[in-house]
């Protein structure tokens, strides 16, 4: 059996074999508690030391806090819950810090949701307002002049997790600064780490945060950088780890699995160069061109991450599209992992103006910066069979059968036998792949709507009615 290929990087990624071995001997070997003042201790406090020296390193992070978390989603919460304690002072206070918490209409869920609750919790009564995005899911600075002087917070992101599309952060600082907003402004970097480069020091950002398992680091391990000098409120007080911004014992094994991969990071030949990802991704894109012809990129590769491809094939729905790969052992995504229980077109791809069949026939490829030439070589041999998979109709083998049909949320069923097949409700959108799989299979088709009137496909493309 042929082995899977992984192509869901944006939604984990597999972990480092240094990031294991590091874990292990921090788990046998430097097991102690960093908060205890015993050799065993102390060399568990060694670890937690040179990872977060590292970290400032790779970070850019300058005189700013960088404080070790469970992931990206409690660093939100951190940021958030710090500007809107500040933001109340101030305002009570009387001073006058907006009325509004702008985030990218893009953003991960995380972001718009942990907004809500503690706007909501605190009783600070703000406005979210989201920040449209442009075709190449880029925020509108135009849009953002007019919000920022009424904004007492900004959430954007580095590089979103769905397409891949890069933000403008120093537009968008520009912006911030022409405008004299004295908004807080949070970025998630949680696509950047190793992708992009980070000198947050010499940014006006004030909150980033990371996580771990993104980069070939452990679930439950993340990074919180907060700029030096922007309010800071501990999401969890106790025993007062992390010099009282981050009490509980610290995960000493994600720790270490981070060193490790951050120590990658500064040596620069275990990760592909942007450059070499750019040249895999354009290879991946000429196998899928080949594959499945018609197919769309749903973000332009100048404004993009080279990891992260997002398609859509005309006339195949997303979930079609899954099931294909997954025969095939090719394990890729329709958007966020943190989403895919929710049969929904993509409200990124949304946000980005796309038409529904786009949107909600998306596809998303996504490699990791370990990955090689004979990976690509085998991803690009494989998604030419699946196209060649597509284009074999399930009609033609001679016996009789059931396919189901989906697109832009609805789902229909083709039967067929005996020279003939009949379409049960199917989606507009795929009404002529079906017609077209008939013709190919040599199949008279009858198409039923919802209110049991059918019609036939004639020869010539049209339509006439016909008995049930």
């Amino acid at each position: 059996m042929a082995p899977d290929l992984y192509l869901d990087a944006n939604a984990t990624s597999p972990v480092l074999p240094s990031a294991i071995a590091a874990a292990v001997e921090a788990m046998e070997a430097s097991f102690g508690n960093p908060s205890s003042s015993h050799a065993t201790g102390l060399r568990a406090k060694r670890i937690l030391d040179t990872t977060r020296v590292r970290a400032r390193r790779v970070l850019g992070a300058g005189p700013g806090r960088v404080l070790f978390t469970s992931g990206a989603t409690e660093g939100i919460q951190t940021a958030v819950l710090s500007a809107l304690v500040a933001v109340r002072e101030r305002r009570a206070a009387g001073e006058d810090c907006g009325d509004l918490l702008v985030y990218g209409a893009t953003e991960h869920k995380a972001v718009s949701e942990s907004l809500a609750h503690w706007n909501r919790l605190l009783g600070t009564g703000l406005a979210l307002q989201p920040l449209p995005v442009d075709p190449a899911g880029r925020h509108r600075l135009d849009v953002l002049r007019d919000l920022a002087p009424r904004a007492a917070m900004v959430c954007t992101m580095a590089a979103n997790n769905e397409t891949g599309a890069i933000s403008d952060l120093d537009g968008i600082a520009r912006v911030l600064r022409a405008s004299g907003s004295t908004a807080y402004w949070m970025v998630d970097c949680v696509q950047a780490l190793g992708k992009l480069p980070l000198d947050l020091a010499n940014t006006r950002i004030d909150y980033a945060p990371f996580s771990g398992h993104k980069l070939h680091a452990p679930k439950g391990i993340g990074i919180l950088y907060v700029r030096d000098g922007a309010p800071y409120t501990p999401l969890m007080i106790g025993g007062g780890q992390e010099d009282g911004q981050r009490s509980g014992t610290e995960n000493m094994a994600g720790i270490a699995a981070l060193g490790a991969v951050l120590a990658a990071l500064e040596e620069g030949t275990t990760f592909r160069t942007h450059a070499e990802l750019a040249a895999m991704r354009d290879r991946l894109a000429a196998a899928l061109r080949d594959a499945f012809p018609g197919i769309v990129f749903n973000a332009p590769f100048e404004h993009t991450l080279p990891t992260t491809l997002n398609v859509a094939v005309p006339g195949v729905s997303s979930k079609d599209l899954l099931d294909l790969f997954d025969a095939a052992g090719v394990r890729v995504s329709a958007g966020s992992a943190c989403s895919a229980a929710k049969a929904a077109p993509s409200y990124v791809l949304d946000a980005m103006g796309l038409p529904l069949w786009r949107s909600g026939g998306a596809v998303r490829l996504s490699i990791g910066p370990l990955a090689d030439d004979a990976f690509i070589d085998a991803a690009c041999a494989r998604l030419r069979r699946c196209g060649d998979a597509l284009r074999t109709s399930p009609l033609s083998g001679g016996n009789p059968g059931v396919m189901q049909v989906s697109g832009d949320g609805r789902h229909g069923w083709i039967v067929f036998d005996a020279g003939t097949c009949v379409a049960i409700d199917p989606p507009p959108g795929q009404v002529d792949r079906i017609a077209a799989l008939a013709r190919d299979a040599g199949l008279r088709l009858t198409e039923f709507d919802a209110a049991d009137r059918a019609t036939v496909a004639l020869d010539d493309g049209s339509h006439a009615p016909c008995m049930p």
